[in-house]
């Protein structure tokens, strides 16, 4: 890869700048694609994008940004989107700052501020190449996501028109499942959840057999019926829903006859079961009847050594005795018959015995 130094004054860089959520960014005279299809969405915050404008102000050296450079002349950012568009929306007059818009500034400041130079490093070679470079030196900021890193590698028609429902802070996926759903839109965490519900986990095996699909609305059709059938099942929203794998149970029950009204009872009376210590896994137990989803509270070492004391070492089950290390903490009734974990319903058993009963 070659790669050649120059510098890129604000006020060429800011010219044609335009942000269109469809067409995406150009600045630089419309020579430069500020967000390729393999780039993060814009992510930083006021603090971020204002230390930009301050350092500019100050004249202080902002960090090296690199471009690559297309085969007809126009070029894309490899490094630097997030500098960039904080700059173009701070001479745009997106925002202000230290109280003050660029438009209000006084002209010698507007100047001052148009003629900073930036260092841009211009990079030409093979796609792969530019790709490889940009996991390399992309490292100010925030870090790249799995997900965005997936997005470069299978960058074309389909992620293009996932991320219009899926990446955006107000996207559709976030309209209908944010209550459901745990991340943030735009640093992938929707799109990367969809993908792995639909594909059972096999995220990459996905994106690239539909990587040059025309669009993308298989994906939404089948989030939409997942968001439905939870909607539709679980009728009484509880913050416990919050980033329960929904896709996979959907994927697995989304045919089984469910009753809302006795799905209801039993999350009330589970909710209200203190020996449930995970009430996020209440929702995979309803479905799955596996108790591992609940975290069952467990015997204290008080309770586990009264028992044991009370029973003299002898396991009730074999009649044989044993050292403490070499038993463990029992529910005399069962917890899915009503048992309640405490000192009244503990028992130690062998580690035989129990292994034995609990596989019963």
């Amino acid at each position: 890869m070659e790669i050649k130094e120059v510098k890129v004054s604000i006020r060429n860089l800011t010219k044609g700048y335009h942000d269109h959520e469809e067409n995406g960014v150009v600045a630089f005279d419309g020579k430069l694609d500020v967000r390729p299809p393999y780039q993060r969405e814009f992510i930083y915050g006021e603090k971020e994008r204002n230390a930009v404008i301050n350092t500019v102000f100050n004249k202080f050296p902002l960090n090296t940004m690199y471009w690559a450079v297309r085969e007809d002349g126009t070029y894309e950012i490899i490094d630097g989107q997030q500098r960039t568009i904080s700059i173009c929306q701070y001479v745009n007059g997106d925002f202000a700052f230290d109280f003050m818009y660029f438009h209000n500034l006084p002209a010698d400041k507007q100047n001052a501020f148009l003629d900073y130079e930036l260092t841009v490093y211009l990079c030409e070679g093979t796609e792969s190449e530019k790709l490889d470079w940009f996991r390399v030196i992309n490292i100010a900021g925030k870090t790249l996501t799995d997900q965005e890193l997936r997005n470069a590698v299978y960058a074309g028609s389909w992620v293009s028109d996932a991320k219009r429902y899926f990446s955006k802070t107000a996207c559709p996926a976030f309209k209908i499942g944010s209550k459901l759903m745990n991340g943030s839109p735009i640093r992938q965490d929707y799109l990367e959840t969809a993908i792995d519900w639909i594909s059972k986990g096999n995220i990459e095996v996905y994106m690239g057999n539909h990587q040059h699909d025309s669009d993308a609305s298989a994906l939404w059709i089948y989030f939409q019926s997942v968001i439905t059938w939870v909607n539709a099942k679980f009728k009484n929203y509880r913050p416990a829903m919050k980033g329960v794998p929904w896709g996979f149970l959907y994927n697995k029950y989304k045919d089984a006859v469910l009753d809302p009204e006795k799905i209801e009872a039993e999350t009330k009376r589970l909710v209200l079961d203190d020996d449930v210590t995970n009430k996020k896994g209440i929702y995979s137990y309803i479905l799955t009847g596996d108790e591992k989803y609940l975290s069952i509270r467990a015997f204290s070492e008080a309770q586990k050594l009264a028992a044991y004391e009370f029973q003299f070492g002898i396991c009730p089950i074999c009649g044989n005795h044993f050292e403490i290390e070499e038993m463990e903490a029992d529910h005399i009734t069962p917890w899915s018959e009503g048992g309640k974990t405490s000192a009244e319903n503990c028992q130690m058993l062998c580690k035989s015995c129990n292994r034995r009963k609990s596989n019963k």
